[in-house]
């Protein structure tokens, strides 16, 4: 059992996740009122400019300017676009995918556990960050062909929890008495087994999403990722390293970005975890 402090922080730290995830969300969608210049709007006579705060830059670029005078506060405004959209897009869909996936082998067991085991043996036996920059390699990068790498990423983490579960709720009551009044499979799996697994699939996405998200900004550090034209926290990351000792600002802003984001969604995964486990509450 939990001490009423340790479930205090709990609550407050899924409070702070939730307000900082709800900040990057507005950011998101108010990008195109909250920045003040466009992401891709170019300034030669103002680059390298420091942030505000120094001596020499200027209360028009609050963060500084990139090596070509392109404001940086606009483009991280902008970039939790990606952000967000790959991490949400890449974990519905492994969602979708190893949810099923998990189901079907939990339920079933026999030939289609087997073969779904070992799929999620063979995904878990390879290195999936050099997989994934030899898929966006040879089918190119672009924001379609990262999330779906990043889902292949994802499922196994949906599908090794949801198979689990489903093993032991086959042999529930419940269930064995849906199976002598005739329900089908289909139903039992869509009407029992789905929603008992549900709280667990979305402490998983929020996880999940987490972890898209940081590995959508490494892909794109490493050159793979989105179209290097739309403005992505991993692509100034790495533009901005080429500049560390000069203008800190440009690496040190977008990570700071992608720091406060996964850290908001893994606070909000625990709080969720803590709340959904019955065990828990």
């Amino acid at each position: 059992m939990r001490l009423p402090f340790t479930r205090g922080a709990r609550s407050l730290s899924g409070l702070i996740g939730a307000l900082l995830l709800a900040a990057v969300l507005a950011c998101a969608i108010g990008a195109p009122r909250i920045a003040p210049y466009r992401p891709t709007q170019i300034d030669l006579r103002q680059r390298l400019l420091p942030p505000a705060w120094e001596p020499t830059g200027s209360t028009r670029h609050l963060l500084g300017t990139d090596n070509v005078g392109r404001d940086m506060l606009s483009r991280i405004v902008w970039g939790a676009r990606i952000s967000l959209s790959v991490g949400l897009a890449a974990s519905l869909l492994g969602a979708m995918a190893g949810s099923t996936l998990g189901l079907c082998a939990g339920f079933f067991g026999g030939p289609t556990d087997s073969i779904i085991s070992w799929l999620i043996d063979v995904q878990l036996a390879f290195p999936f960050t050099l997989f994934a920059i030899f898929l966006l390699a040879v089918f190119g990068g672009g924001f379609l062909p990262v999330v779906f790498v990043l889902a292949l990423a994802t499922w196994v983490n949906y599908a090794r929890i949801v198979r689990s579960q489903a093993q032991s709720l086959r042999a529930q009551d419940f269930v064995t008495a849906a199976r002598a009044i005739g329900v089908g499979a289909p139903r039992i799996l869509r009407r029992y087994i789905l929603p008992a697994v549900l709280p667990s699939i979305v402490v998983v996405a929020s996880f999940s999403a987490a972890q898209a998200i940081l590995t959508e900004a490494a892909l794109s550090f490493l050159g793979v990722g989105v179209d290097p034209t739309i403005p992505s926290w991993g692509a100034m990351v790495n533009l901005g390293r080429n500049y560390l000792q000069g203008a800190w600002w440009m690496a040190t802003f977008p990570g700071i970005a992608i720091a406060i984001t996964v850290l908001a969604a893994n606070l909000l995964g625990d709080w969720l975890g803590a709340r959904l486990d019955p065990r828990g509450r």
